[in-house]
């Protein structure tokens, strides 16, 4: 399915009480994927940030299946970044060297690619009645650029960043849930691969974000370097049968703390 992007759809929302419903359904805060996702869908999804090449950034990233062949770790759904790419790290005095036996690069931490966030949005659409209706897109309150900066050096120069939303925008009402306040939007579902790209610096996803009937759930929480879907069991047996995602099923009750990975430990 094709949905075009109306950004001019895209509005903030002011009435925050249409998250009322989440808290009550998160497990405790931390590290389990009940803590990011109501307790409420009848199965969940982990899709694997993509693996970008730090010496040849045009090639397609690695899959976390790639980095395991290449150290000897077995993949599995809880697998740990730290575990499978051989992560360790030592402390002299106050300095700490990091080193990993995986040579490529590493999946970003909060945020997901815009072409994998692309080909789960399709998803989605594929298993959202009516396919166009409204969407809430949740933008933690925390990223740096949401604010702008008086100077940014990029490449020998330097420029001010404006702020990336008005300030009626920035000084507005936030949805909080527990130890993490977000900017809230409506419009629609595929807005999602552009609400963060506002601008020339920086590309986010969202947070968080669901449909008005609340059928479906996406969280790119930003301490993980996954994301999470959860809804109906068609919906996730169709992300799990994406070729153009890693995922992987688990439970609301699955740890993905670093020390969750209990395989490959």
């Amino acid at each position: 399915m094709t949905i075009g992007v109306d950004r001019s759809a895209l509005e903030p929302v002011t009435d925050v009480s249409v998250g009322d419903w989440i808290a009550p359904r998160l497990g405790p805060f931390g590290g389990s994927v009940g803590s990011v996702v109501p307790r409420s869908y009848a199965a969940y999804a982990r899709i694997l940030h993509p693996v970008p090449d730090t010496h040849y950034p045009t090639l397609p990233p690695a899959r976390w299946a790639d980095v395991c062949a290449a150290t000897g770790r077995q993949p599995h759904a809880l697998m740990q970044w730290q575990a499978i790419a051989g992560v360790t790290e030592a402390r002299t005095g106050e300095a700490v060297t990091r080193t990993m036996a995986w040579s490529g690069g590493e999946p970003e931490v909060g945020n997901l690619e815009r072409d994998t966030l692309l080909a789960q949005c399709r998803v989605l659409a594929d298993h959202t009645e009516p396919p166009d209706q409204p969407c809430f897109f949740a933008l933690w309150e925390g990223f740096g650029w949401i604010h702008g900066s008086p100077s940014v050096v990029r490449i020998g120069s330097s420029r001010s960043i404006p702020p990336a939303f008005p300030r009626d925008v920035l000084d507005g009402p936030r949805l909080r849930l527990p130890h993490r306040n977000y900017l809230l939007f409506s419009g629609p579902l595929m807005a999602a691969t552009d609400i963060g790209d506002l601008s020339a610096l920086w590309r986010q996803s969202p947070s968080l974000f669901w449909p008005v009937d609340r059928s479906w759930w996406v969280a790119t929480e930003i301490d993980f370097d996954s994301t999470i879907v959860a809804g109906s069991s068609e919906l996730i047996a169709a992300v799990l049968a994406e070729p153009t995602l890693e995922a992987w099923p688990v439970g609301p009750d699955d740890s993905l703390a670093h020390d969750g990975d209990t395989v490959n430990a």
